[in-house]
């Protein structure tokens, strides 16, 4: 596994229940700023280990197409954390994004 896998895994791993973050945010908080698509990739070879289901688009939308780890898996794992999604696989973003610096 390369260095950046590892910490997009470590980063995604420290999300905590009841949080979400976006692509861009990971990719960010990892040191790719425009690597939104590579942490997307990164999760779908590598992450059956992580709570894959956190992380949404920035829009604050569930958008994989994953056939193993589906949409409405990924809404029915977040309903379990406590996070409202809509019917339309929607999240308020703002409201349960994930901040690594804040009390």
């Amino acid at each position: 596994m390369s260095k950046i896998s590892d910490t997009v895994l470590n980063i995604v791993g420290s999300i905590p229940k009841g949080k979400v973050a976006s692509y861009g945010q990971v990719a960010l908080m990892a040191g790719f700023p425009r690597g939104a698509r590579r942490v997307g990739w990164i999760l779908h070879q590598l992450g059956d280990n992580s709570p894959w289901w956190r992380i949404i688009n920035n829009s604050g939308r569930i958008s994989t197409s994953c056939l193993e780890h589906t949409a409405l898996l990924q809404k029915e794992l977040l309903i379990n954390e406590g996070v409202r999604v809509t019917n339309k696989l929607k999240i308020d973003i703002e409201k349960y994004r994930y901040r690594p610096n804040s009390n």
